[in-house]
């Protein structure tokens, strides 16, 4: 499945496919029109707590990486993982995401779990 990851401050692309933001806040200074979301996942994003912990410091990726997996492993996240991956169909799934860093964010984490589940 190809699954891809898109900053929400640059603009969307017809073949984006289905958009979803993966954050659990909204991304300041962004309408839903400049976004063309067709969901918002705020429940897969990472709890508020473990957000707030890595604070985007590079230094701790891994261990954020970890946790986020071991949140994701749940099985009501699962179940979403798998909505989301039956909404998306057959097409692209462009996971939207608001942070600066590009290499350390949630959306890479997710991207891995969700194809690590259409594998299955």
């Amino acid at each position: 499945m190809d699954i891809r990851i898109q900053r929400a401050y640059d603009d969307p692309a017809s073949g984006d496919g289905y958009r979803v933001l993966v954050d659990r806040v909204w991304p300041r200074g962004r309408s839903r029109q400049q976004l063309v979301l067709d969901a918002w996942a705020r429940d897969l994003a990472p709890s508020t707590a473990l957000r707030q912990w890595f604070g985007h410091q590079p230094q701790r990726w891994d261990a954020f990486c970890a946790r986020y997996r071991a949140e994701l492993s749940a099985a009501a996240a699962r179940e979403q993982l798998r909505a989301l991956l039956t909404a998306a169909g057959h097409g692209p799934l462009t996971l939207v995401y608001g942070a600066r860093d590009a290499t350390h964010n949630q959306a890479v984490v997710l991207r891995e779990a969700l194809r690590a589940l259409a594998r299955r």
